[in-house]
């Protein structure tokens, strides 16, 4: 805390010198949360058992503005509750860097922001903040936005390499090469309209060992209708190009209905279909839709059994389910079931087809408001597999497969100043 008052007092040394408006503000974020594994991503093996854990997220926020120049840091800290020993002199994730960029406005219709930052669109399918993971995700680039009255344009790009080389070297980090997109949105009465075209270059060695960037388009729409009573959305996404040297034909489809029966009480229903690739399909076309930057655990249910960080390159996926949430005073409780299939067929090495029909996933959370600062959310969440899905992720279906997590946020402002 005393290093903490002693940055404050540098900042507001540095700015105060300056008669122009100025802003800023700090905020904390402690986010420890408990979570019993017992099938969660993948059906449990058999004769394996589940586990527990405590992870947490530490975050300090600063943000500050001066007239036309918006800045933005964050440092956090992402930990397992015991991964160091109570006498370790350094810790094992140590500090980072989730938000470092700089935003000018060059005019009240044109601003331009670059460093690292989050991009997030629409409802996060295809890029967003992936928030319920502790470190989150951010992105080092520029971003260009022009946003006169009811319309918005994003357009960003950016550039990555593992070092400061001096001669080509390989790109070894988990990440794209090269990014351009651009997402533009806009508004009629109760429906809103986005289009996003998005293009990503991941470099790879080819059998010469020449370093080559294959660029892969994930392009579509995301269109919402709200009144009073209805919240809905339709999307389409494609996905072409190429990936090491492999071709892409891949989509995704989704349709959402919510009704607001009451001022408490919402019901809705939706279905999502990613394309897969049959599992004896021996062409080399990538036909497995990649959700690439979204927020993947918001989809598909909670326990992350599809498309987070799993699942990929696979028979793709059918959910149909239905969602129910409740608000009373400081409460709010949602349960939603979800109904999965494969997108495609699923045959296995000896020629058998399987049953399409996946598993039953029910999912529960509730979370209370407790104080100004401070929310308290938890679940729980089972899975029914099916012989179909042991097939595709392995493990037992017939185990009891279950997940339950409690998370704490405390999200207090610390320090707040205007001039």
């Amino acid at each position: 805390m005393k290093n903490l008052k002693i940055i404050l007092l540098l900042l507001l040394a540095g700015i105060g010198v300056d008669s122009q408006a100025q802003e800023l503000d700090v905020n904390l974020q402690i986010r420890p949360r408990f979570e019993y594994r017992n099938g969660y991503k993948t059906l449990l093996p058999e004769g394996q058992e589940g586990t527990s854990q405590i992870s947490q997220r530490s975050r300090l926020n600063f943000n500050y503005k001066q007239d036309e120049l918006t800045v933005k840091l964050t440092f956090q800290n992402t930990r397992t509750w015991g991964d160091v020993a109570t006498t370790a002199s350094a810790d094992k994730n140590g500090v980072a860097v989730f938000e470092a960029w700089a935003q000018y406005d060059l005019t009240k219709k044109w601003s331009a922001r670059m460093g690292r930052q989050v991009l997030s669109y629409d409802n996060q399918r295809i890029m967003g903040e992936m928030d319920w993971a502790q470190q989150g995700q951010s992105h080092d680039a520029l971003m260009v936005s022009f946003h006169p009255e009811n319309h918005q344009l994003d357009m960003g790009l950016a550039y990555n390499s593992n070092a400061e080389n001096t001669f080509q070297t390989p790109y070894t980090v988990a990440n794209y090469k090269a990014m351009q997109y651009a997402w533009y949105h806009t508004t009629f009465d109760k429906i809103g309209a986005s289009l996003l075209f998005l293009n990503t270059g991941y470099e790879y060695a080819n059998a010469d060992a020449k370093l080559l960037v294959d660029y892969k388009q994930t392009f579509g729409t995301y269109l919402t209708y709200k009144t009073g009573k209805i919240d809905s959305n339709l999307s389409f996404y494609g996905q072409t190009g190429k990936s090491t040297d492999k071709q892409v034909s891949a989509w995704d489809a989704a349709i959402n209905f919510g009704y607001n029966i009451t001022d408490s009480f919402k019901a809705g229903l939706g279905y999502e279909f990613l394309s897969g690739k049959d599992t004896n399909d021996q062409s080399t076309v990538i036909k497995s839709f990649n959700p690439i930057f979204g927020t993947n655990h918001g989809f598909n249910g909670y326990m992350d059994y599809f498309y987070v960080g799993n699942h990929l390159n696979s028979v793709g996926l059918q959910d149909a389910f239905l969602k129910f949430n409740y608000n009373v005073k400081k409460w709010q409780f949602a349960l939603i079931p979800h109904v999965f299939l494969a997108a495609a067929d699923v045959v296995t090495p000896l020629n058998e087809k399987l049953d399409s029909y996946l598993g039953t996933e029910v999912d529960f959370t509730a979370g209370f408001n407790f104080k100004k600062d401070i929310t308290l959310t938890g679940g729980y969440s089972q899975m029914f597999g099916t012989k179909t899905l042991e097939f595709i992720k392995t493990g037992d279906a017939s185990h009891t497969n279950n997940w339950a997590w409690l998370m704490i946020s405390v999200n207090p402002r610390i320090f707040s100043w205007k001039k």
